[in-house]
Protein backbone atom coordinates (compact mmCIF):
# COMPACT_ATOMS: atom_id res chain seq x y z
CA UNK A 1 0.00 0.00 0.00
CA UNK A 2 1.46 3.31 -0.45
CA UNK A 3 1.75 6.51 1.97
CA UNK A 4 -1.39 8.22 0.70
CA UNK A 5 -3.67 4.98 1.39
CA UNK A 6 -1.92 4.34 4.73
CA UNK A 7 -2.51 7.86 5.87
CA UNK A 8 -6.57 7.32 5.00
CA UNK A 9 -6.48 3.39 6.43
CA UNK A 10 -4.50 4.66 9.60
CA UNK A 11 -7.02 7.84 10.22
CA UNK A 12 -9.48 5.75 9.74
CA UNK A 13 -7.88 3.00 12.33
CA UNK A 14 -8.05 6.24 15.05
CA UNK A 15 -11.54 6.92 14.17
CA UNK A 16 -14.59 5.20 15.67
CA UNK A 17 -15.71 3.17 18.18
CA UNK A 18 -12.42 1.02 19.28
CA UNK A 19 -9.08 1.04 17.37
CA UNK A 20 -8.06 -1.09 14.25
CA UNK A 21 -5.10 -2.77 16.21
CA UNK A 22 -4.30 -4.96 12.76
CA UNK A 23 -3.98 -1.74 10.64
CA UNK A 24 -2.12 0.09 13.20
CA UNK A 25 0.89 -2.53 13.51
CA UNK A 26 0.83 -3.27 9.56
CA UNK A 27 1.04 0.52 8.84
CA UNK A 28 3.27 1.83 11.49
CA UNK A 29 5.35 -0.94 11.67
CA UNK A 30 6.85 -0.29 7.79
CA UNK A 31 6.77 3.89 8.21
CA UNK A 32 10.39 5.53 8.54
CA UNK A 33 10.45 9.09 9.85
CA UNK A 34 9.09 11.18 6.91
CA UNK A 35 5.93 8.89 6.82
CA UNK A 36 5.72 9.98 10.26
CA UNK A 37 6.32 13.31 9.62
CA UNK A 38 3.99 13.46 6.82
CA UNK A 39 1.01 11.64 8.29
CA UNK A 40 1.29 14.35 11.61
CA UNK A 41 1.24 17.46 8.50
CA UNK A 42 -1.57 15.83 7.10
CA UNK A 43 -3.99 15.34 9.98
CA UNK A 44 -5.01 18.07 11.34
CA UNK A 45 -7.68 16.29 13.14
CA UNK A 46 -5.20 14.86 15.54
CA UNK A 47 -2.23 17.44 15.48
CA UNK A 48 -1.61 21.27 15.94
CA UNK A 49 1.47 23.04 15.17
CA UNK A 50 2.51 24.53 17.74
CA UNK A 51 3.99 27.83 17.72
CA UNK A 52 7.56 26.37 17.78
CA UNK A 53 7.24 24.69 14.55
CA UNK A 54 6.65 21.01 15.32
CA UNK A 55 3.22 19.12 15.05
CA UNK A 56 2.14 18.61 17.99
CA UNK A 57 -1.15 15.73 19.59
CA UNK A 58 -3.93 17.71 20.14
CA UNK A 59 -4.90 16.99 23.82
CA UNK A 60 -8.46 16.71 23.33
CA UNK A 61 -8.29 13.65 21.09
CA UNK A 62 -5.56 11.99 23.40
CA UNK A 63 -8.05 11.56 25.70
CA UNK A 64 -10.24 9.82 23.00
CA UNK A 65 -7.66 8.70 21.60
CA UNK A 66 -7.17 6.82 24.70
CA UNK A 67 -10.39 5.60 25.46
CA UNK A 68 -10.88 4.10 22.50
CA UNK A 69 -7.99 1.60 23.33
CA UNK A 70 -9.49 0.98 26.54
CA UNK A 71 -13.02 -0.22 25.40
CA UNK A 72 -11.88 -3.58 24.34
CA UNK A 73 -9.78 -4.10 27.72
CA UNK A 74 -13.42 -2.95 29.33
CA UNK A 75 -15.65 -5.26 27.52
CA UNK A 76 -13.00 -8.31 28.23
CA UNK A 77 -13.11 -7.06 32.08
CA UNK A 78 -16.76 -6.71 32.06
CA UNK A 79 -17.65 -9.88 30.07
CA UNK A 80 -15.70 -12.12 32.39
CA UNK A 81 -16.98 -10.28 35.67
CA UNK A 82 -19.83 -11.87 37.97
CA UNK A 83 -22.44 -9.78 36.91
CA UNK A 84 -23.59 -8.84 40.86
CA UNK A 85 -20.29 -7.34 40.62
CA UNK A 86 -20.75 -5.85 37.61
CA UNK A 87 -23.89 -4.08 38.41
CA UNK A 88 -22.39 -2.99 41.91
CA UNK A 89 -19.86 -1.63 39.79
CA UNK A 90 -22.12 0.50 37.05
CA UNK A 91 -24.07 1.92 40.31
CA UNK A 92 -20.89 3.10 41.69
CA UNK A 93 -20.06 5.11 38.48
CA UNK A 94 -23.09 6.70 38.11
CA UNK A 95 -23.37 7.52 41.56
CA UNK A 96 -20.24 9.13 41.09
CA UNK A 97 -20.74 11.16 38.20
CA UNK A 98 -23.90 12.76 39.41
CA UNK A 99 -27.21 13.77 38.23
CA UNK A 100 -26.46 13.38 34.35
CA UNK A 101 -26.02 9.11 34.94
CA UNK A 102 -29.39 8.88 36.91
CA UNK A 103 -30.69 7.12 34.20
CA UNK A 104 -28.13 4.29 34.81
CA UNK A 105 -29.58 4.27 38.47
CA UNK A 106 -33.01 3.87 36.83
CA UNK A 107 -31.73 1.44 34.26
CA UNK A 108 -30.33 -1.26 36.38
CA UNK A 109 -32.85 -1.02 38.95
CA UNK A 110 -35.77 -1.63 37.26
CA UNK A 111 -34.30 -4.17 34.70
CA UNK A 112 -32.66 -6.31 36.60
CA UNK A 113 -35.12 -9.42 38.99
CA UNK A 114 -35.26 -8.99 42.02
CA UNK A 115 -32.73 -11.93 42.82
CA UNK A 116 -30.39 -9.94 40.25
CA UNK A 117 -30.88 -6.23 41.89
CA UNK A 118 -30.57 -8.08 45.87
CA UNK A 119 -27.11 -9.43 44.71
CA UNK A 120 -26.22 -6.02 43.33
CA UNK A 121 -26.45 -4.71 46.22
CA UNK A 122 -25.07 -7.58 48.33
CA UNK A 123 -21.59 -6.71 46.01
CA UNK A 124 -21.58 -3.18 46.64
CA UNK A 125 -21.66 -4.03 49.95
CA UNK A 126 -18.52 -5.67 49.89
CA UNK A 127 -16.86 -3.75 47.22
CA UNK A 128 -17.30 -0.39 48.69
CA UNK A 129 -18.12 -1.54 52.30
CA UNK A 130 -21.71 0.63 52.48
CA UNK A 131 -25.11 -0.45 51.08
CA UNK A 132 -26.20 1.33 47.89
CA UNK A 133 -29.84 2.44 49.89
CA UNK A 134 -27.25 4.67 52.20
CA UNK A 135 -25.13 5.66 49.25
CA UNK A 136 -28.39 6.35 47.54
CA UNK A 137 -30.25 8.67 50.00
CA UNK A 138 -27.37 11.32 49.98
CA UNK A 139 -28.16 11.64 46.64
CA UNK A 140 -29.14 15.52 45.23
CA UNK A 141 -32.15 16.63 43.23
CA UNK A 142 -36.16 15.50 42.93
CA UNK A 143 -35.16 12.09 41.77
CA UNK A 144 -33.42 10.84 45.28
CA UNK A 145 -36.91 9.55 46.25
CA UNK A 146 -37.90 7.45 43.42
CA UNK A 147 -34.26 6.58 43.06
CA UNK A 148 -33.80 5.42 46.60
CA UNK A 149 -36.82 3.27 46.77
CA UNK A 150 -35.64 1.96 43.22
CA UNK A 151 -32.66 0.28 44.19
CA UNK A 152 -34.26 -0.64 47.92
CA UNK A 153 -37.21 -2.91 46.03
CA UNK A 154 -37.51 -6.79 46.01
CA UNK A 155 -40.57 -7.13 43.58
CA UNK A 156 -42.92 -9.49 43.54
CA UNK A 157 -42.64 -11.35 40.18
CA UNK A 158 -45.80 -13.84 40.03
CA UNK A 159 -48.58 -14.08 37.79
CA UNK A 160 -51.00 -12.17 39.59
CA UNK A 161 -52.64 -9.03 38.69
CA UNK A 162 -55.13 -7.45 40.53
CA UNK A 163 -56.87 -5.30 37.11
CA UNK A 164 -59.16 -3.27 39.36
CA UNK A 165 -56.53 -2.27 41.15
CA UNK A 166 -54.43 -1.36 38.35
CA UNK A 167 -57.10 0.45 36.68
CA UNK A 168 -56.92 2.54 40.19
CA UNK A 169 -53.49 3.27 39.83
CA UNK A 170 -53.36 3.94 36.16
CA UNK A 171 -56.26 7.61 37.29
CA UNK A 172 -53.87 7.87 40.38
CA UNK A 173 -51.04 7.98 37.48
CA UNK A 174 -52.97 10.25 35.53
CA UNK A 175 -53.25 12.86 38.05
CA UNK A 176 -50.40 13.30 39.13
CA UNK A 177 -48.89 13.31 35.36
CA UNK A 178 -51.05 15.80 34.25
CA UNK A 179 -50.54 17.90 38.09
CA UNK A 180 -48.20 21.63 36.83
CA UNK A 181 -47.42 21.93 40.44
CA UNK A 182 -45.93 19.03 41.81
CA UNK A 183 -43.57 16.29 40.07
CA UNK A 184 -45.01 13.03 40.11
CA UNK A 185 -41.68 11.72 41.21
CA UNK A 186 -41.94 13.34 44.21
CA UNK A 187 -45.30 11.90 44.96
CA UNK A 188 -45.24 9.46 47.40
CA UNK A 189 -48.27 6.91 45.59
CA UNK A 190 -46.49 7.24 42.65
CA UNK A 191 -43.32 6.35 43.95
CA UNK A 192 -44.85 3.53 45.43
CA UNK A 193 -46.68 2.42 43.24
CA UNK A 194 -43.61 2.37 40.67
CA UNK A 195 -41.01 0.79 42.81
CA UNK A 196 -43.07 -1.79 44.59
CA UNK A 197 -45.54 -3.32 42.28
CA UNK A 198 -44.72 -6.24 39.56
CA UNK A 199 -43.47 -5.66 36.30
CA UNK A 200 -46.84 -7.39 35.29
CA UNK A 201 -48.81 -5.05 37.25
CA UNK A 202 -47.16 -2.40 35.82
CA UNK A 203 -47.61 -3.52 32.21
CA UNK A 204 -51.36 -3.61 33.13
CA UNK A 205 -51.33 -0.25 34.60
CA UNK A 206 -49.87 1.09 31.22
CA UNK A 207 -52.52 -0.77 28.82
CA UNK A 208 -55.32 0.77 31.18
CA UNK A 209 -54.02 4.30 31.00
CA UNK A 210 -54.36 4.13 27.29
CA UNK A 211 -57.63 2.62 27.27
CA UNK A 212 -58.97 5.13 29.50
CA UNK A 213 -57.19 8.10 27.92
CA UNK A 214 -56.65 6.79 24.45
CA UNK A 215 -53.27 7.49 23.71
CA UNK A 216 -49.48 6.17 25.84
CA UNK A 217 -48.49 7.40 28.73
CA UNK A 218 -45.07 7.61 27.17
CA UNK A 219 -46.65 11.01 25.20
CA UNK A 220 -47.62 12.86 28.58
CA UNK A 221 -44.06 12.03 30.16
CA UNK A 222 -41.84 14.05 27.71
CA UNK A 223 -40.63 16.58 30.27
CA UNK A 224 -40.59 14.21 32.68
CA UNK A 225 -37.32 11.99 31.98
CA UNK A 226 -36.73 9.74 35.00
CA UNK A 227 -40.17 8.98 35.10
CA UNK A 228 -40.44 7.87 31.18
CA UNK A 229 -37.49 5.82 31.84
CA UNK A 230 -38.83 4.04 34.79
CA UNK A 231 -41.96 3.06 33.25
CA UNK A 232 -39.90 2.35 30.24
CA UNK A 233 -37.42 0.00 31.56
CA UNK A 234 -39.84 -1.61 33.56
CA UNK A 235 -42.63 -2.30 31.23
CA UNK A 236 -40.71 -2.60 27.60
CA UNK A 237 -37.02 -3.00 28.21
CA UNK A 238 -36.61 -4.18 24.73
CA UNK A 239 -37.26 -0.67 23.46
CA UNK A 240 -35.85 1.14 26.03
CA UNK A 241 -32.40 -0.98 25.09
CA UNK A 242 -33.15 -0.30 21.53
CA UNK A 243 -33.10 3.12 22.17
CA UNK A 244 -30.16 3.60 24.31
CA UNK A 245 -28.04 1.74 21.60
CA UNK A 246 -29.58 3.94 18.80
CA UNK A 247 -28.62 6.94 21.01
CA UNK A 248 -24.82 5.54 21.14
CA UNK A 249 -24.30 5.49 17.17
CA UNK A 250 -24.95 9.01 16.94
CA UNK A 251 -22.19 11.09 15.75
CA UNK A 252 -22.75 13.43 18.85
CA UNK A 253 -23.02 11.16 21.24
CA UNK A 254 -20.91 12.00 24.39
CA UNK A 255 -18.73 9.44 26.17
CA UNK A 256 -21.40 8.77 28.62
CA UNK A 257 -23.94 7.70 25.69
CA UNK A 258 -20.75 6.15 24.02
CA UNK A 259 -20.31 3.34 26.98
CA UNK A 260 -23.77 2.64 26.81
CA UNK A 261 -22.76 0.36 23.87
CA UNK A 262 -20.62 -1.71 25.54
CA UNK A 263 -23.14 -1.87 28.93
CA UNK A 264 -25.82 -2.85 26.78
CA UNK A 265 -24.23 -6.34 25.27
CA UNK A 266 -22.42 -7.00 28.45
CA UNK A 267 -25.19 -6.86 30.42
CA UNK A 268 -27.60 -8.45 28.44
CA UNK A 269 -26.09 -10.69 26.33
CA UNK A 270 -27.29 -13.45 28.32
CA UNK A 271 -30.93 -12.12 29.40
CA UNK A 272 -32.56 -10.60 26.52
CA UNK A 273 -30.09 -9.86 23.66
CA UNK A 274 -31.96 -11.49 21.07
CA UNK A 275 -35.26 -9.92 21.42
CA UNK A 276 -33.13 -6.50 21.83
CA UNK A 277 -32.05 -7.31 18.58
CA UNK A 278 -35.43 -8.04 16.76
CA UNK A 279 -36.50 -4.39 18.64
CA UNK A 280 -33.97 -2.60 17.60
CA UNK A 281 -33.76 -4.12 13.44
CA UNK A 282 -37.88 -3.65 13.79
CA UNK A 283 -37.26 0.17 15.19
CA UNK A 284 -34.54 1.60 12.70
CA UNK A 285 -34.47 -0.99 10.09
CA UNK A 286 -31.10 -1.75 9.98
CA UNK A 287 -29.50 -4.99 11.99
CA UNK A 288 -27.27 -4.54 14.66
CA UNK A 289 -24.82 -6.43 13.45
CA UNK A 290 -24.44 -4.31 10.48
CA UNK A 291 -24.68 -0.97 12.65
CA UNK A 292 -21.99 -1.96 14.97
CA UNK A 293 -19.72 -3.26 11.57
CA UNK A 294 -20.33 0.15 9.98
CA UNK A 295 -19.45 1.85 13.14
CA UNK A 296 -16.84 0.32 15.44
CA UNK A 297 -13.24 -1.25 14.99
CA UNK A 298 -10.43 -3.99 15.59
CA UNK A 299 -10.70 -6.51 18.82
CA UNK A 300 -13.47 -4.29 20.24
CA UNK A 301 -15.62 -4.77 16.92
CA UNK A 302 -14.98 -8.46 16.44
CA UNK A 303 -15.68 -8.94 20.31
CA UNK A 304 -19.09 -7.05 20.35
CA UNK A 305 -20.60 -8.84 16.70
CA UNK A 306 -19.45 -12.32 18.16
CA UNK A 307 -21.38 -11.94 21.72
CA UNK A 308 -24.70 -10.46 19.62
CA UNK A 309 -24.44 -13.75 16.80
CA UNK A 310 -23.94 -16.29 19.53
CA UNK A 311 -27.29 -15.36 20.64
CA UNK A 312 -28.91 -14.21 17.02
Amino acid sequence: MDPPNDFEALTKAFSGFGVDEDSMVSILGKWHLEHLESFRKRTPKFFLEDERLFERWDDHHIACLTKEFMRFKDIVVQWIMHPWERDARLVHEAISKGPQAYGLLIEIACTRSSEELLGARKAYQSLFDQSIEDVASRLEGIERKLLVALVSSYRYEGLRVNEGIARSEAMTLAIAVKNVDKNPIEDDAIVRILTTRSKLHLKAVVKYYKEIFGKNIDEDLDTLMSLKETLQCLCNPQAYFSKVLNNAFKDDADENTKEALTRVIMTRSNVDMKEIIEEFDKQYKIPLTQKIEDVALGNYKDFLVSLIRRVA
